[in-house]
């Protein structure tokens, strides 16, 4: 394991940072209710910053409130979601919905583990509506929070495979004790990740703590640890038949007949095999009988 305590405390540097700098995004404006939060959270999974601040916008005019989403169908959190990719969120974001509207009287928990038992919500988003929302002392992880963690204090060029309990203790063993400073810092690290510590091109003469980052010192080694598996190409693969397919969904009020489908994608095999997953996933309902159609 590294010994990380020869790096010493890089809070109050990141923090003070983070305050000159960052970004004016929305969720971070004071008041920003915890609704809010808890949706760009899920729609932050994956998706780059510049398109979900526009359907953020639009989903919190359209369903302010949890309550206001568990009234709508499924169906139409599908839709709303557009192509902000991984549609399946919009389906845990409106059982989301109903769950805080049925066991929290509408109010987005502050608990942890109130939180951890939503439907489709993880340890990263749980801890950042806690964290983000109600200021609780929780540390934070994404992938940015673990490369930078990775570098500045073990050396290494990348943070390789996840471990939920690892990350975890690693960013709270940095974590300031007062809550306040706790959340900065949380924001902080993974502003730093996003913006200067990048994967790909750091830009390390613009980092708050490159004179006291380990592997900026130990000359920039090239990572030799394991890596995740890299995500396949999405042209002609089973995600861009499930896109289109979808699409086609979204875009009809009613149901489209297995025909109407059919002419979608000329691939039959592929396109079934794309149209099972989509049922499985209760993305999309039906039969060959009755047609296809949005939840």
């Amino acid at each position: 394991m590294p010994n990380r305590s020869k790096t010493g405390a890089i809070a109050p540097a990141v923090n003070a940072w983070y305050e000159r700098t960052k970004r004016d995004l929305p969720w971070r404006a004071d008041g920003y209710p915890a609704w809010g939060i808890l949706v760009s959270e899920i729609m932050l999974q994956q998706t780059p910053v510049a398109r979900v601040i526009p359907r953020l916008d639009d989903w919190l005019t359209r369903w302010p409130t949890p309550a206001a989403l568990a009234a709508a169908s499924p169906g139409d959190a599908v839709r709303a979601w557009e192509r902000l990719g991984y549609p399946r969120r919009a389906l845990n974001l409106h059982a989301a919905a109903v769950a805080i509207t049925e066991k929290h009287s509408g109010v987005v928990p502050s608990d942890v583990n109130d939180l951890l038992a939503l439907p489709g919500i993880g340890a990263y988003t749980a801890r950042a509506v806690a964290a983000f929302a109600y200021g609780e002392r929780y540390p934070v992880v994404d992938t940015n929070v673990r490369r930078v963690l990775a570098r500045a204090l073990d050396g290494e060029g990348a943070a390789g495979p996840p471990s939920t309990r690892r990350d975890l203790e690693a960013m709270d063993a940095q974590l300031p004790l007062d809550p306040a400073e706790a959340r900065v810092f949380n924001a902080a690290v993974m502003e730093l990740g996003a913006v200067v510590c990048t994967a790909r091109a750091p830009r390390c003469d613009g980092c708050p703590i490159a004179d006291r980052c380990a592997w900026r010192a130990a000359g920039y080694p090239e990572y030799e640890g394991a890596r995740r598996p890299t995500q396949k190409k999405y042209e002609g693969s089973d995600r861009q038949v499930r896109g289109i397919l979808l699409g086609a969904l979204r875009a009809r009020q009613g149901s489209l007949d297995a025909t109407e489908l059919d002419e979608l994608w000329p691939d039959a095999l592929q396109r079934g095999r794309a149209l099972d997953g989509l049922l499985s996933d209760g993305l999309v309902v039906g039969t060959p009988a009755t047609g296809y159609a949005l939840p």
